[in-house]
């Protein structure tokens, strides 16, 4: 894989042996046993894996939304205790102020915390510039399709820099045609800011496209099946999708995620 790109190699998200266990009427279930990656700084990974694998849960903990019962999970060095401004999170639901419009919504977080207009009114207009919504600053929610209520979420976490970002099926709601071009605009900003990416999805053409490094899950509870290095050309558009290696690594990953929801649905 090229990473001509990169500085010397900087953890900037492990995740150590990490258990997450949870009592369900009266009994415990696992929901992740022993996961332990780490992810390098300015590396995108994308996590696949059967519905109820843990996916969502183990981005939650990088979060700070959720805590493992065992293990542990640091940021740039740093135990993960709480949420924080550093780690930007985008969900599958953009979950904008409907009563905002666009730039108050991207400049909420600012705002809160009371930062000067002038500081950050300049960078909310390069971003919505960048991610393609400058004619609709001043447009509410209501206004906006799909696609551009996630532009405006992915905007608002960009606006405060966080170190990482955290996405959590944030296309699986669109229709293809917008979901594509999502994920084509993603990869441009993220070519542009560079930022370590831990992207969950469901969705293996996705995964495929825009990440370095694809980890696998099992079926609950989930752990690191395997793990694959995505060895495609950077910057990609769509057009790697038709590459002869990609198709291969396809084959390979719907093989691993149908033998786990097979295991899963015998399972008792």
């Amino acid at each position: 894989m090229a990473a001509d790109w990169r500085e010397p190699m900087t953890a900037a998200i492990e995740i150590a042996e990490v258990w997450k266990r949870f009592n369900r009427a009266g009994r415990d279930v696992d929901a992740l046993q022993a996961i332990s990656l780490t992810i390098q700084a300015n590396e995108f990974v994308a996590i696949l894996g059967p519905s109820g694998c843990g996916k969502s849960t183990l981005l939650n903990m990088v979060a700070g939304f959720d805590h493992p019962t065992s293990g542990a999970v640091r940021v740039n060095g740093e135990a993960v205790t709480a949420p924080s401004p550093r780690r930007g999170v985008v969900f599958q639901e953009s979950a904008l102020f409907p009563w905002c419009s666009v730039l108050d919504n991207v400049t909420f977080g600012a705002r809160q915390q009371k930062r000067r207009p002038a500081e950050y009114l300049p960078k909310a207009a390069a971003i919505l510039e960048q991610v393609g919504l400058s004619a609709f600053a001043a447009h509410y929610p209501a206004e906006l399709s799909g696609g551009m209520k996630q532009r405006v979420g992915l905007a608002r976490v960009l606006l405060m820099a966080p170190q990482v970002l955290l996405m959590d099926e944030p296309f699986g709601a669109l229709d293809a045609q917008t979901r594509s071009l999502m994920q084509e605009l993603l990869l441009e900003v993220w070519e542009r800011n560079r930022q370590t990416v831990l992207f969950v999805t469901h969705d293996i053409d996705e995964a495929l496209l825009l990440a370095d490094i694809v980890y696998i899950m099992t079926a609950r509870p989930g752990r690191i099946k395997a793990v694959l290095s995505i060895d495609l050309p950077r910057p990609r558009t769509v057009a790697v999708t038709t590459l002869p290696g990609f198709s291969e690594m396809k084959t390979q990953i719907r093989a691993l995620i149908r033998d786990e929801a097979v295991r899963a649905s015998t399972e008792v």
